[in-house]
């Protein structure tokens, strides 16, 4: 069976991938491999544990893909399994979704200490919020990907992050820091 991707929306991509297309599921891993592990990294604060997360993640989807019913929220779907993956990461570790930036050693300037308190900030957000700014910050996902991947109309991922921005700027001057020190988010 052959399938011009390119052409084709995303909906027929998921059905071709159903229908047991390796290119189809291979364009839908291309599509959300980078955003999974944004979502999956705003969960775990690691890297490379995000990672792991994200290919986990597809492993499932590869098996399940038969049971997903609607196709036009494959993508809400998928950052369901990541997030639900990335917990049970979390969990069998036995770690904490926050960063402790209290482990650092060595001399840091005061561009690292601001760094790290922005930083800081995003994690003590509710993991919606935290998840919706590294997509958008960390990551630099425009909004219109991140509706799609968080199956959120444009104008939710809008009042959410300016929301989230207005607690690290909250936080932040609790903190001590001024709007100089951290800039604008």
């Amino acid at each position: 069976m052959t399938i011009k991707l390119e052409n084709q929306s995303e909906e027929r991509i998921v059905e071709a991938a159903q229908n047991g297309h390796l290119e189809s599921f291979g364009a839908l891993y291309e599509r959300y491999h980078s955003p999974m592990v944004a979502l999956a990294y705003s969960v775990l604060g690691d890297r490379d544990l995000a990672d792991d997360a994200a290919q986990e993640t597809f492993a499932i989807v590869c098996q399940k893909l038969g049971t997903l019913r609607h196709r036009d929220k494959f993508a809400g779907w998928l950052a369901s399994i990541c997030r639900n993956v990335a917990r049970s990461i979390l969990r069998s570790k036995g770690k904490s979704a926050a960063v402790n930036f209290q482990e650092r050693v060595g001399n840091q300037n005061d561009t690292d200490h601001h760094r790290d308190a922005i930083r800081e900030a995003v994690w003590k957000l509710r993991p919606a919020d935290r998840e919706l700014i590294v997509m958008r910050y960390y990551d630099g996902f425009s909004q219109a990907q991140i509706s799609n991947v968080l199956d959120i109309s444009p104008q939710a991922v809008n009042g959410r992050l300016f929301r989230a921005k207005r607690k690290i700027e909250k936080y932040l001057r609790h903190s001590g820091f001024t709007g100089e020190e951290y800039g604008t988010l």
